[in-house]
């Protein structure tokens, strides 16, 4: 595939230029629990305790303005604001959920065991 530029990047092929928009420490986990439910920023912040709200306020905003995520705003005291995946964000799923079987599945040939959480 020739290369090209998108909004003044150069990508050398489909891979790099979709982990552009699902790659990264946090954007996969955070499209994850999304697909799951919708959710107040507060309840995604419990879900992912070792994120910062910095990083957390500014994945969101990358999210939604790649369309992945939609943000909806309720005018109530205090503010209620829900993330919630879009259908662009919908198609990304089933890419994450195969990386999410290989990484297992790498984790259990290193000798790699994580404790389950007790709920």
């Amino acid at each position: 595939m020739p290369d090209f530029i998108y909004d003044h990047k150069m990508f050398y092929n489909p891979v790099e230029f979709a982990l552009k928009y699902i790659g990264g420490t946090w954007k996969m986990p955070i499209l994850w629990r999304l697909n799951k439910a919708t959710l107040r920023y507060s309840e995604l912040k419990k879900t992912l305790p070792h994120i910062t709200h910095k990083v957390l306020s500014s994945q969101l905003k990358e999210l939604e303005e790649t369309g992945l995520i939609s943000k909806k705003v309720y005018a109530s005291v205090p503010p209620k604001t829900e993330y919630s995946l879009t259908e662009q964000g919908r198609k990304a799923i089933p890419v994450i959920e195969t990386i999410r079987e290989y990484g297992s599945m790498l984790m259990k040939e290193k000798g790699i065991q994580i404790e389950s959480k007790k709920q």
